[in-house]
């Protein structure tokens, strides 16, 4: 009797050495070829006819030369958001909003390596020790970054953030109590009436799934210019520009930056730009936007409370290089952002809009920060403030 490792072995060299010389139409002709050269394989050994139980093995070895390996039933669970891969034989996952050890493993390092590697390397990116961190683009949208030796100490590891097939709506967010029927109301008019918005939240907490809703609100009639750092957003207009920032090759050339095109999107006629997230130096030309004609636009930033965001939004200004004094800083700020909404996540691991406030502008060179609703008694609740643009609302 053949040993199974023995029929592994045998089946991966083959299917390895055959995919090199030809291609194969489908997975299901190679998964084919593969049954043909295992019952070959078999009777040449004289052991037993081929089984049910060999479809499965070449099943598995087929998906661990070619696909994701171990990873491939996880990215196919709709019910898990995100992958972390710490190390070969420690893998967690987020289900629901709640994280879990997974029982899926990789056999060794090597293993794990082999699939970073296949999933990098189609889409033009290199992971080596020379470039030992990457940051990519699945072609389903799933967010991947990996990181190895020598910078990941204890071997490889991989986060996939993966991409959601159903985009959340308000009513989504309304029947999980994440937002109140009265903030819909809102946050749909103040984008109905051109309102610059900012996003803020934590890390993890939806600030792009946030940014995605608000931005499908935008009428169908206005010319959008995305700008992303990797492409996450689901938008269907059909004057849409979409744009991804380019990192630098392995000779440190070839970079495009957020900032770069976010100059270049102000030369196509944008009627709003919205950019994934605001880290550095592009908030100046985001604010500067916001300021001359593009009314409406939209970003995110880290941050964990209105008057932090605003406080963040300085700092990136000053990364810019012009020596502004704070106060013309800040005066820009409060005269581009509009509204604030920020978005956080529980101890029940749910995530849900927290607070929204309104800037409505400088006194004694202080944020005067209106808050409307904020997150009480387990809701979202109105303040009873007045909010100042739109005028036939009272939170």
């Amino acid at each position: 009797m053949i040993e199974k490792n023995q029929l592994i072995e045998a089946l991966r060299l083959q299917i390895q050495r055959v995919t090199l010389q030809r291609e194969f139409a489908s997975t299901d002709s190679l998964r084919g070829y593969a049954f043909d050269f295992l019952s070959a394989y078999i009777k040449q050994h004289g052991a037993e006819q081929p089984t049910h139980e060999h479809q499965h093995l070449v099943n598995d070895v087929i998906e661990a030369c070619m696909g994701f390996g171990p990873l491939s039933g996880l990215l196919a669970d709709d019910s898990i958001s995100e992958i972390m891969v710490n190390h070969y034989a420690g893998i967690f996952i987020e289900r629901r909003g709640h994280l879990e050890a997974s029982d899926v493993r990789f056999q060794s390092e090597a293993e794990l390596l082999q699939v970073i590697e296949r999933m990098v390397l189609p889409l033009g990116r290199r992971i080596d020790s020379a470039q030992p961190m990457v940051d990519a683009r699945l072609p389903d949208g799933s967010r991947v970054n990996a990181v190895i030796a020598p910078l990941a100490l204890r071997g490889a590891c991989l986060t996939i953030r993966k991409f959601s097939r159903k985009a959340l709506t308000f009513a989504d967010l309304e029947a999980s109590g994440a937002l109140s029927s009265s903030a819909t109301d809102y946050l749909k008019k103040v984008i109905a009436q051109r309102k610059n918005i900012l996003i803020i939240g934590g890390t993890g907490t939806g600030k792009t799934t946030f940014l995605n809703l608000l931005a499908s609100e935008i009428p169908a009639e206005q010319r959008l210019i995305t700008i992303e750092d990797a492409a996450e957003l689901q938008l269907n207009h059909a004057n849409l520009i979409a744009l991804e920032a380019r990192p630098a090759n392995a000779e440190g050339s070839g970079l495009v930056s957020i900032r770069d095109l976010l100059i270049n999107a102000l030369r196509m006629r944008p009627d709003r730009i919205i950019v994934g997230e605001c880290r550095g130096a592009e908030a100046l030309d985001m604010l500067q936007a916001m300021n001359t004609g593009h009314e409406g636009s939209l970003t995110t930033l880290h941050a964990n409370s209105p008057r932090e965001g605003l406080q963040r939004l300085e700092v990136m200004v000053m990364l810019a290089g012009f020596e502004l004094p704070l106060l013309a800083i800040r005066q820009q700020i409060a005269s581009a952002v509009e509204v604030i909404v920020q978005v956080t996540r529980g101890s029940n691991g749910q995530r849900v809009v927290n607070a929204i406030s309104e800037v409505v502008g400088i006194e004694s060179s202080a944020y005067q920060v209106s808050p409307l609703f904020e997150r009480r008694d387990g809701g979202l609740q109105a303040s009873g403030i007045r909010s100042e643009w739109i005028t036939d609302h009272a939170c």
